[in-house]
């Protein structure tokens, strides 16, 4: 970790105590920010325009890990979500969500699990990863990454997976990138963008201290932004794997970053050790910080146009 760039946070621009921050999704049309509470099973949104007294919430009555937008229609208007049993279209108007594509085709998996995170690939097929919900107690290895297809085909991509998260693609979109939390690690593999298809698994970094990677983002240089949930901090990681940076912040979980133009803004998720009195002060809340740096592009999901919504 020597002479690698600090940045550190003292204070949160939402003091929201969410249970689980997680899924931050820059609107740029409107200069949105939106995120989700998996355990409080909302959707957060402020303009960043206006600042934090224009936070909204929606209550939804399921929990939703990840959210995406979906190409040729308006995000004011439709969002994709990741939630409880599947994949669902939110009508944001009429405040109405619809069940696009389950999971698991039984009702035993169907109960035990939901999504955690995910994102769309350059082709604009919907990643995401599902892991035990809350009521079963500590996470098995039940979980799955699937992969949806335009037409809503799902493909089962990887199995036995205790805490799947971030997703995410290299500059050249060769190589995809993805994290499991329980093993420390980002995995790498060849992407085939033509059908999506997955070979090479190897290990891109492992993570050696106490916290767990959590969801991240790329830059335009092709570095990664990795949230340390448990370590309050985000690493930025060299194309070759490498800890070139280090954001600070004053709450040890941090769940996912996104880009606002240059500045990283990051969720987070409740402190519940109580001795973690500094910590829990400002758990859950949102964080910016200007580094200097801007994000990829966000791809959207490509919807058949035949398979109509709400």
């Amino acid at each position: 970790m020597a002479s690698i760039r600090t940045w550190t946070v003292t204070e949160p621009y939402l003091n929201l105590h969410c249970g689980l921050g997680e899924a931050p999704y820059y609107e740029a049309a409107t200069n949105t920010l939106r995120f989700v509470d998996i355990k409080k099973k909302t959707l957060h949104t402020v303009d960043l325009s206006k600042g934090p007294e224009s936070l909204k919430t929606l209550q939804f009555d399921m929990p939703v890990g990840v959210t995406a937008d979906i190409e040729g229609v308006d995000s004011s208007k439709k969002i994709l979500l990741g939630g409880k049993s599947g994949i669902y279209v939110l009508d944001r108007v009429t405040e109405k969500w619809e069940l696009l594509k389950k999971f698991y085709d039984t009702e035993e998996k169907d109960q035990r699990l939901r999504s955690n995170d995910g994102a769309v690939d350059p082709q604009g097929r919907f990643w995401v990863g599902t892991m035990n919900d809350f009521w079963v107690g500590e996470p098995q290895a039940e979980g799955t990454l699937f992969r949806f297809g335009s037409d809503l085909t799902r493909t089962t991509m990887r199995q036995s997976l205790t805490i799947p998260n971030g997703v995410g693609w290299s500059r050249d979109q060769k190589t995809q990138y993805f994290v499991h939390s329980t093993e420390g690690r980002i995995i790498a593999f060849d992407f085939a963008a033509e059908t999506g298809d997955i070979t090479n698994e190897r290990v891109f970094w492992q993570h050696e201290g106490d916290g767990d990677p959590d969801g991240f983002k790329m830059d335009e240089e092709g570095y990664i932004w990795q949230a340390i949930y448990g370590e309050g901090r985000v690493l930025r990681i060299s194309p070759d794997g490498k800890v070139v940076g280090e954001v600070k912040y004053p709450t040890r979980n941090i769940t996912c970053p996104v880009f606002v133009g240059t500045e990283l803004w990051v969720t987070t998720a409740d402190e519940e050790v109580e001795k973690e009195v500094e910590s829990k002060k400002f758990g859950g809340g949102i964080f910016k910080v200007d580094v200097g740096i801007g994000g990829l592009k966000e791809f959207k999901f490509k919807l058949d146009s035949s398979i109509k919504t709400l």
